[in-house]
């Protein structure tokens, strides 16, 4: 039994993935009404075109989750700890696995610190990597990392967690994995808004590549081996999100280029992440000048011509 927290996109797309390749998943949804939809429809209209299998059990009744087999969390990065907070009982002492990337805004913790935190009998991990909902519930071929601290606990989760399309690999460096799942997102938005600013390809791929350097740095600097951003929870991600608009931080990022507007319903994982990184930075005595432009955007307090003199106008430097 394989348990999801959480019936957006990508935890309804990894449940059916896991589902149809034999696991039986209970996904949890808030929301009692849209349960008996999906109940009903077997679809989900935050994956539309796709069906839900019969192996797969929709529920809003918490309880179903009770037992000691792991749960995703599949849940905002911002509103992680209030939700496994509230959940305490059922979910402590057993595997959670959180599938959202970011940086905690009041905290600057990553999600594994989050779990540790509200939750010290649970044992952490963390599922990320390059991955679009839609893709992993078609059944399209996507690999993943999967970080877990404690070896044996990380083994088991990776038989566990693997599908025919979902191959998962496996690594020790929570940190590493994490910090890359995060940091990602604010440099897609800076790409992003390189584009819809018709500033063209080449601009894209020096913010790429710059932005990886700043990832990588505050990686080592918050403890992480830099060998874990080269693999999918860094670079594998961060070339997806910078490249595609299903991408919503990228797809943000388009909007602030070209000035307009973005839907507000929409969640951006990155624009937290990116003032909560910022923060981090401060204090650990990171440089991160994309980061902080990315900020400069989105609070606008700067236009894309001054974001881009900010960039070309620092120190000239040894790569």
């Amino acid at each position: 039994m394989i348990g999801v927290m959480g019936a957006g996109a990508f935890g309804t797309a990894l449940a059916v993935s896991l589902a149809l390749g034999g696991r039986d998943v209970v996904l949890w949804a808030r929301d009692g009404d849209a349960v008996a939809r999906m109940r009903n429809d077997r679809v989900n209209p935050r994956l539309p075109g796709v069906t839900l299998p019969d192996t797969l059990t929709v529920t809003d009744d918490f309880d179903t989750l009770s037992g000691d087999f792991p749960v995703l969390l599949a849940v905002p990065m911002q509103k992680l700890r209030d939700a496994i907070r509230s959940q305490h009982a059922i979910l402590d002492a057993r595997p959670l696995v959180a599938c959202c990337k970011g940086i905690e805004l009041a905290t600057g913790h990553g999600p594994s610190q989050v779990i540790a935190q509200e939750l010290p009998g649970a044992t952490p991990a963390l599922l990320t990597g390059p991955s679009f909902a839609a893709d992993i519930a078609r059944g399209l071929p996507t690999a993943l990392t999967l970080a877990c601290a404690e070896g044996p606990c990380a083994e088991e989760l990776q038989t566990a967690l693997s599908a025919p399309n979902l191959r998962l690999y496996r690594t020790e460096d929570v940190v590493g994995a994490e910090t890359g799942g995060a940091m990602k997102n604010v440099i897609a938005i800076a790409c992003g808004a390189a584009i819809g600013a018709g500033y063209g390809e080449s601009a894209r791929a020096a913010v790429m590549t710059r932005g990886y350097a700043e990832m990588v740095r505050l990686a080592v600097a918050r403890g992480a081996q830099p060998g874990t951003l080269a693999g999918l929870s860094g670079f594998g991600d961060l070339a997806l999100t910078c490249t595609s608009t299903q991408s919503r931080n990228y797809a943000f990022g388009i909007s602030i280029g070209e000035g307009a507007k973005f839907d507000p319903n929409i969640t951006v994982e990155g624009a937290a992440t990116a003032r909560a990184v910022a923060k981090a930075s401060r204090a650990l005595g990171v440089e991160m000048p994309i980061t902080q432009v990315v900020v400069a955007l989105i609070d606008g307090k700067v236009d894309m011509e001054t974001a881009l003199g900010m960039l070309l106008s620092r120190p000239l430097k040894e790569e």
